[in-house]
């Protein structure tokens, strides 16, 4: 599974100036250790201390390109991105199926005494406008925006979709953080679901550590709105998986996102 591009020709654009981040952690690095998982058996790029966010901009092979976007967010609960499992590979994949991606650096960890997620909503507001400030000169259908959101990111996908910043669709795999931390029947104060939140295709696992509640209480939160959204609910999988095969039946959620796709008629094909 190839990118249209080299990364060397990827257009990548600055969300903030460089060097205004009010927090600085310290250097940018890959901080992943020996100790640390291998979903799929290969190593996870997990890249800490952004300051300066970034959105790459990887677009669909001429043949194919459905006029689409996702504009995709990595998990790492908001310490850390995981840049390639819910990254790179996932824009890949997007682009082999004729939709263009934007993936997004945001910053991490989250800034003391404020709320996590309040950095990255601003890059990812920032991100979307970018997208759609572009949508001519990358061949884009401005009325075909999605977002795409692994574990935070998924946070952050369903809070975007929920802004004034709203994408046109939303794909959250295995999200995190979308319920109450002492009630997970409760959403999170933070979301104010309502008719105008997007299609949204949902996929968790039951034995998810970050708990499947996440998203049965945010599909039904979309249903009581009569939002049109697809979820599936796996036994077993856990968190963390991207779109790596394994022997896990929840490793085919790319297939389902893309049978979604197509049914909403984002495909060209």
């Amino acid at each position: 599974m190839g990118s249209a591009m080299s990364a060397a020709e990827l257009q990548t654009i600055p969300l903030q100036p460089a060097g205004t981040s009010v927090f600085n952690p310290g250097p940018e690095h890959d901080a992943t250790t020996p100790k640390d998982g291998t979903p799929g058996g290969k190593r996870v790029i997990r890249l800490a201390n952004v300051t300066d966010p970034t959105l790459t901009f990887y677009p669909a092979p001429a043949a194919t390109n459905s006029g689409a976007v996702v504009v995709v967010f990595p998990g790492g609960g908001y310490r850390i991105l995981a840049m390639d499992l819910e990254g790179t590979e996932i824009c890949e994949w997007l682009n082999s199926i004729g939709v263009n991606a934007a993936l997004v650096k945001y910053r991490v960890p989250e800034a003391p005494n404020v709320p996590r997620y309040e950095a990255p909503l601003v890059d990812a507001k920032h991100a979307v406008s970018v997208v759609r400030a572009h949508a001519d000169e990358w061949h884009l259908d401005a009325h075909r925006i999605g977002v795409m959101g692994f574990s935070a990111g998924g946070h952050l996908a369903a809070l975007l979709s929920n802004s004034d910043a709203k994408p046109d669709f939303t794909m959250l795999i295995y999200p995190a953080y979308l319920t109450m931390e002492k009630d997970l029947g409760v959403i999170a104060a933070e979301f104010n679901v309502t008719a105008q939140t997007p299609p949204t295709f949902v996929v968790q696992t039951e034995d998810d550590p970050v708990h499947v509640e996440n998203a049965l209480v945010y599909y039904a939160a979309l249903k009581k709105n009569k939002v049109p959204a697809e979820m599936h609910i796996y036994a077993t999988g856990g968190h963390g998986y991207g779109l790596r095969k394994t022997s896990e039946p929840v490793t085919q959620w790319p297939n389902l996102a893309e049978a979604w796709l197509r049914t909403r008629g984002l495909l060209k094909y």
